[in-house]
């Protein structure tokens, strides 16, 4: 995901997308301590990922502001 298309999302959207990396990144971390994890590459993306959505969110909320 780029910051393009994080832009075109809704409000909506971004909140629901938000959602999905966050539980996905429970699910790595749960996964890497009960067994071994194949692309350890993930972890940095998925948080680059919500950084990038929580960035958007609040640039969004300060220009209502």
């Amino acid at each position: 995901m780029n910051a393009k298309e994080v832009h075109k999302m809704g409000d909506p959207e971004l909140a629901l997308e938000l959602k999905k990396l966050r539980t996905d990144l429970f699910d790595l971390r749960s996964q890497a301590v009960t067994q071994k994890v194949e692309d350890t590459s993930k972890f940095g993306k998925l948080r680059k990922d919500i950084a990038r959505l929580l960035t958007e969110r609040t640039r969004r909320t300060r220009a209502k502001a």
